[in-house]
């Protein structure tokens, strides 16, 4: 089954982005899941392909990147249509994830070809010792601890900010929750660690 040629179009601006409920969108990746619904796809395309672009752009990715990303997610949500399942999370955390893993997989490819620097040999000299990488090792095993006190919700968003670098309203898209939820959760879960780690910041 070939992807629908809606895919070959370039995204829209993210500003003209339709916003669909997570009901909607569940409604609508079945009908591509069970009946291959180009309709229903392009209704899916249109509302989060410009969002995704946004959101690569917000990432570092040039605006042809981005949109190479964009079409690459949504071909896969075309491909992989029939494993999304709603208790693994709603439709736009689905989506989102998609692109991310794409992004990562592209970055790790462009590394891999990347040549040695003129001056390689140096840096090496510059690797952390044995001592330095047993106390970032226990740093990383505190900070493991800390967070096995958080909810999964509370990890959730602390990892989507901390480590992915995503602004509390980008979060809130992304999880489909209201922006304040994310920011309950980021106070709760900054309560409960800034004791546990206080003394390795």
């Amino acid at each position: 089954m070939s992807v629908p040629e809606l895919i070959a179009k370039k995204p829209a601006d993210v500003s003209s982005a339709t916003t669909l409920t997570a009901e909607v969108s569940i409604v609508l990746i079945r009908k591509v899941a069970e009946t291959q619904d180009q309709v229903a796809f392009s209704t899916l395309f249109e509302s989060f392909a410009p969002r995704i672009k946004g959101y690569m752009i917000r990432q570092g990715a040039n605006p042809d990147l981005a949109e190479e990303l964009a079409q690459e997610a949504l071909a896969t949500v075309w491909r992989k249509a029939g494993l999304y399942s709603p208790d693994k999370g709603s439709p736009t955390t689905w989506i989102y994830t998609i692109a991310r893993n794409l992004r990562i997989d592209r970055l790790r490819r462009e590394r891999a070809w990347q040549p040695l620097p003129e001056n390689h040999e140096k840096q090496v000299c510059d690797d952390p010792t044995p001592d330095e990488m047993v106390s970032e090792r226990q740093r990383s095993q505190r900070v493991r601890e800390a967070l096995k006190t958080l909810s999964a919700e509370q990890v959730q968003v602390v990892t989507l900010s901390f480590i992915e670098g995503l602004s509390h309203s980008e979060i809130a898209e992304q999880l489909d929750i209201p922006l304040g939820t994310v920011k309950s959760r980021m106070r709760l879960a900054y309560q409960k660690l800034q004791p546990l780690i206080a003394d390795l910041q």
